[in-house]
């Protein structure tokens, strides 16, 4: 019997501009690089690869995008990890700055991406850091010369009170903002879509309702599916919050997933639109349970949150986030909810994306753990592994040297204790 599943009923799916399906695996092959989920993850490493003129399978267990790249905010923001000064005893300062340069990287790997293969994803750029207390305005400040002593290379500006509610959000609810023009926002499943027909077109083998169901390592490793098996010279696991821990229980257990969700409005009135978001940029809170929020191309309010480590989704999405949305937006009262959706990302405990080999097989590589920033950091993690593979080793090890802390127990077990350690965190952020 197959766990197959469709697209999950979101606007995204709604929306998408292809419609194209690709067979299941069936009978053996046998590859030189084998990759493991069909999100940003997987597709983009296979692209890496392809135009590097290797030859590249890829497996994925539902539909392309049908995890936390077909379904997350749509949110494309410059970085990647948290508090990367963290790491100087791992990596050195060296190591560091090298993170935090390509951090900046990620977001052109996206943009190049889709200006050169003409992507039509609604890529809108513009976003904005909110705060939603006086202590956060020091952090802003922090940010912002941080990103002017490294050369961030696009615009980015400090804004108080009047400037934030004039140019991003027309909102009682927030103290103040940094502006940020060269990350922004796009239709994630789009981008995804268009990106795994160039992976088609380079040459990629691409199998969808292909699970993988065991995993035999080695120096090619084989990988066995329902119908199938691969053979490979490398394996590559990117299935991010979606990992299977069976298939690897030291990969699993670095890795937990976290709910989060999301609502789409009816198409709202265009003029509407522009006095609740100037220049429709993008935005997201600096609380811990924050808020992320857009306006679409076809004028609708995109707006997620909820963020949970307890492994149940909420009963109703919408009536969960129509509090949020209310305090932020009272004046849109009442509220007509056209979609409403969630899905897992991937978290780390030190909120780095975990990009590097596994210890006991050399030829198993994986990329996962990106702490919503899935957009930017996915597309990296796939260009070092595709760097990686083909012999150029000094960005890849960067992120292979940080260690990455094994969860306590079983999901089951972590969960609440990581539900508690975030509902002391909300508290914080009440007072």
């Amino acid at each position: 019997m197959s766990n197959f599943q469709e697209h999950t009923a979101s606007w995204y799916a709604a929306s998408r501009k292809h419609h194209q399906t690709w067979p299941k695996l069936e009978g053996h092959h046998d590859t030189q690089i084998c990759v493991m989920g069909g999100g940003y993850t997987g597709i983009n490493t296979a692209i890496e690869l392809a135009e590097r003129g290797f030859k590249v399978i890829l497996l994925e267990a539902n539909r392309l995008g049908w995890g936390a790249s077909g379904r997350n905010g749509g949110e494309l923001i410059r970085g990647i990890g948290h508090s990367l000064d963290q790491f100087t005893n791992c990596i050195g300062q060296e190591g560091v700055l090298a993170l935090k340069k390509m951090g900046f990287e990620a977001l052109e790997i996206v943009k190049n991406r889709i200006s050169q293969y003409q992507i039509e994803c609604d890529l809108h750029l513009g976003y904005a850091d909110l705060a939603t207390h006086h202590r956060h305005l020091p952090d802003l400040d922090n940010e912002l010369e941080e990103l002017t002593q490294l050369g961030y290379p696009h615009s980015i500006k400090r804004l108080d009170v009047h400037e934030l509610k004039r140019e991003v959000v027309n909102s009682s609810f927030y103290t103040g903002a940094l502006l940020d023009e060269g990350s922004g926002h796009l239709h994630p499943l789009n981008l995804l879509l268009g990106e795994a027909v160039i992976a088609e077109q380079l040459g990629v083998q691409i199998y969808e309702q292909s699970e993988v169901l065991r995993i035999e390592k080695g120096d090619r490793p084989r990988v066995m599916t329902r119908e199938g098996v691969v053979i490979c010279d490398q394996l590559i696991l990117g299935a991010n919050a979606y990992l299977n821990p069976e298939l690897d229980h030291w990969l699993g257990g670095k890795i937990l997933p976290a709910g989060s969700y999301l609502i789409a409005t009816k198409p709202l009135d265009p003029a509407l639109c522009e006095s609740l978001m100037p220049k429709r940029r993008a935005v997201a809170d600096m609380r811990t349970a924050l808020d992320y929020y857009r306006i679409s191309a076809d004028h609708r309010l995109i707006f997620g949150g909820l963020c949970t480590y307890t492994g149940k989704d909420p009963k109703n999405i919408a009536e969960a986030l129509k509090p949020n949305i209310q305090r932020v937006f009272p004046q849109l009262e009442p509220l007509t909810i056209a979609y409403q959706w969630g899905g897992m990302i991937g978290i780390g405990a030190n909120r780095l994306p975990q990009i590097g080999q596994l210890p006991d097989c050399s030829s198993i590589f994986y990329a996962q753990a990106y702490a919503g920033h899935g957009v930017n950091a996915t597309h990296l993690a796939a260009k070092l592994l595709a760097e990686k593979i083909s012999g150029q080793s000094e960005r890849f090890d960067w992120f292979a040297k940080v260690p990455h802390m094994t969860f306590p127990g079983g999901r089951r077990l972590r969960a609440p204790l990581l539900a508690a350690g975030m509902l002391w965190h909300k508290l914080k952020d009440a007072f």
